[in-house]
């Protein structure tokens, strides 16, 4: 097993607990008919084919004159006679003889004849039309696009699985579909825990804080494409907790809160699901995100944070995300990641893997190089703001050097 024994018996490495997601849950959500314009985010429920090559015949790369080599095409330039010009939308009639060229431009088909197509400002063309003079030393095919060059008659251009970005969306579109059969939307109910929070725009006293986890967990989960049921913030009463979680998972195929999962005597989260449910409560040896639970209410799925803002955030981002992508039918929920050059100096006792923050800056040699945030506190919330991403320090590393190669983890990918 590969428990992390350096932190208790029950405390798994990340690895481990994104094992157990992979192996332990799978889609939990139909599967409906959707307009491309609706489709963003969503993941797609069948494969989706090319009926046509694309593009449907040769085309020009670029707006440029066409034709073909011939005799005395060496060195230089040589002057051919123009034979018409071809818009894109349009065919020429006939055939290209040698010495002649046409006038194309951009996607317009290749006629008959052409072998190749020199870029516009390469040429010179005749005051008077008749002639133009192109670049005698063109390899043949140049700036022509082959027939199904992106995409052949038949083939699988999307497959289940793939989450429809503007890319698989244009491509969709590409081969003429209008509508795609994707995947429902996976319905996420939200809570936070605690006695002292209160909701933003109310008042509140000294002792209290506004709750940051429900709209930061809000907004990462919308990233996601899910549908979000806020269901606000429980009170820490055994009997209210077990009510609302009851209640929530009889509408949702998801529950997710913040705070409550660890061991002190007013955290009732992990008694409640326990009592209605099973729950694995994980001591992840990572930092920050210590406390992490994972079981189930009845049989809907349920994820229990942490309650410090920043250990909420980077525990969603690193295992809630690939379980709410799991469970919505994606066929990956790979963590992006990048080679950067480290800024700082750090050091860490061996047995826990640690995420620090840090903002990309630019080296002297163009490499983009990663400074640490100075603090390394889970209750300050600026320093996901200051951040761009997350330097991944292994487990068993102990330190790094300026000009070291990190990992990093940039947002842009995490939060999508």
């Amino acid at each position: 097993m590969d428990d992390c024994t350096a932190h208790g018996p029950t405390a798994l490495s990340l690895d481990a607990a994104l094992a157990r997601i992979d192996q332990g849950y799978g889609p939990v959500t139909g599967t409906e008919a959707a307009p491309l314009r609706a489709a963003l985010g969503r993941v797609l429920a069948e494969e989706v084919t090319a009926p046509v090559n694309v593009p449907p015949a040769a085309v020009s790369a670029m707006d440029g004159w066409g034709f073909a080599a011939g005799e005395g095409m060496g060195e230089g330039e040589r002057r051919l006679s123009v034979a018409g010009r071809v818009p894109a939308g349009s065919s020429f009639a006939g055939v290209v003889a040698p010495g002649q060229a046409v006038r194309i431009f951009t996607g317009a088909p290749i006629p008959a004849g052409v072998d190749r197509v020199a870029m516009q400002e390469d040429c010179r063309a005749e005051a008077d039309g008749v002639a133009v003079w192109v670049p005698a030393r063109l390899k043949p095919g140049a700036n022509i696009r082959p027939l199904g060059e992106d995409m052949t008659a038949g083939s699988v251009v999307l497959r289940p699985g793939q989450r429809m970005r503007a890319q698989e969306i244009g491509l969709a579109a590409a081969v003429g579909r209008s509508t795609v059969t994707v995947r429902t939307r996976l319905r996420v109910a939200l809570f936070s825990t605690g006695d002292e929070l209160r909701e933003p725009g109310t008042p509140k006293p000294d002792h209290a804080i506004y709750d940051a986890n429900r709209y930061t967990l809000a907004a990462q989960l919308d990233a996601l494409g899910v549908e979000v049921i806020d269901l606000g913030i429980l009170p820490d009463r055994p009997d209210a907790t077990r009510a609302a979680l009851a209640e929530a998972a009889e509408r949702a195929d998801l529950l997710v809160t913040s705070g409550g999962v660890s061991v002190g005597e007013e955290d009732h989260v992990k008694a409640a699901v326990s009592a209605l449910g099973s729950i694995d409560l994980w001591t992840l040896a990572i930092k920050p995100g210590k406390p992490l639970a994972l079981g189930r209410v009845g049989t809907t799925p349920f994820l229990g944070l942490p309650g410090n803002p920043v250990s909420a955030m980077v525990t969603f981002l690193l295992v809630g995300r690939p379980l709410v992508l799991r469970l919505s039918g994606a066929s990956s929920a790979a963590t992006p990641r990048s080679l950067v050059v480290a800024g700082f100096s750090f050091t860490k006792k061996p047995g826990r893997r640690e995420f620090l923050r840090a903002r990309l800056e630019r080296a002297p040699d163009s490499r983009p190089l990663a400074i640490k945030f100075p603090s390394n506190s889970s209750g300050v919330l600026t320093s996901m703001v200051e951040a761009d991403g997350l330097v991944d320090m292994p487990a068993e590393a102990v330190a790094i050097k300026p000009g070291d190669l990190v990992d990093f983890l940039p947002f842009t990918g995490l939060f999508a």
